[in-house]
């Protein structure tokens, strides 16, 4: 029989937490939720062509959503994943809120490192972004933070070793000090999903499967070898939720939160080109 406590404890990772909210440093450079993102000379803003809730199918900007100073977060990047200079932004496409179950969903959000801040400059919005969509600049904080897999990650592979030892599960991890609920933003460690397991989700779509519709045409093998592999495979990067400052209020979905995921060896080689967007909501 596992040992629950002792598993949660060898499998945990740490985590930069972050706060959301007040004015933010609008020095090039800085940390910071929306306003203008500070891009290199030649950068081109991306855009993703999907349908919106209307039913209107066209390619839009992404959103501007945070970048992260590498140099000042460092010191929290206790198992030194990211890159320890230069900037971290990240976008994605607020008007469709692509939830991420196709692979033509591809796009709907991207991750970029900006290796030297000195070659930065503060972007201008494309004309054609909306106002709505044009995010106020906001201050984050950070702070180191234990991170523990949720149950529907630690199930993976425990299934079996689990049947009817969810209490005791849930006792330990409150024991722990382990936070599921209430509002949550993070970089790295292990996400606080509200659906279900996303690694498998992220391994699956990139071997081209469609989720919309369940699982049915996955392959046993394929099945087999993401229970295995992707948790291991596949990291959270950075971890969204509902962002409330005043008049101001980003939620995805109904209560939702949106996660970046990336593969551990781009990670480790710094390519942020194929990193995978899911949203999850209630």
């Amino acid at each position: 029989m596992i040992d629950i406590k002792k598993e949660l404890i060898k499998f945990a990772r740490n985590s930069i937490r972050l706060t959301i909210g007040g004015a933010a440093n609008e020095k090039v450079g800085a940390t910071r939720f929306g306003g203008k993102p500070d891009v290199p000379e030649g950068f081109e803003w991306a855009y993703f062509e999907g349908e919106d809730y209307g039913g209107e199918r066209k390619s839009r900007p992404l959103s501007f959503i945070a970048q992260f100073d590498l140099e000042e977060l460092a010191r929290f990047d206790t198992e030194n994943l990211l890159p320890k200079t230069g900037m971290l932004s990240f976008f994605y496409e607020l008007n469709t809120q692509q939830w991420g179950y196709d692979p033509d969903d591809k796009g709907c959000a991207r991750v970029f490192w900006f290796e030297d801040k000195t070659k930065l400059h503060t972007a201008e919005f494309p004309e054609d972004l909306e106002e709505f969509f044009r995010l106020p600049a906001l201050k984050i904080s950070a702070k180191s933070e234990k991170s523990y897999q949720s149950g529907v990650d630690f199930m993976l592979q425990r299934e079996n070793e689990m049947t009817e030892r969810w209490d005791e599960f849930d006792d330990i991890c409150e024991k722990l000090g382990v936070e599921e609920d209430g509002v949550i933003s993070k970089l790295l460690g292990w996400a606080n999903p509200i659906q279900g397991n996303m690694t498998m989700e992220c391994e699956l779509i990139s071997r081209g499967y469609y989720l919309g519709n369940g699982w049915d045409d996955v392959t046993a093998l394929d099945r087999q070898e993401a229970e295995q592999w992707s948790a291991k495979d596949w990291l959270l990067l950075f971890q969204l939720d509902i962002v409330d400052d005043g008049d101001f209020e980003l939620m995805f979905g109904d209560g939702g939160r949106i996660y970046f995921y990336i593969r551990k060896d781009d990670l480790a080689a710094r390519n942020f080109d194929d990193i995978w967007l899911i949203l999850q909501c209630c």
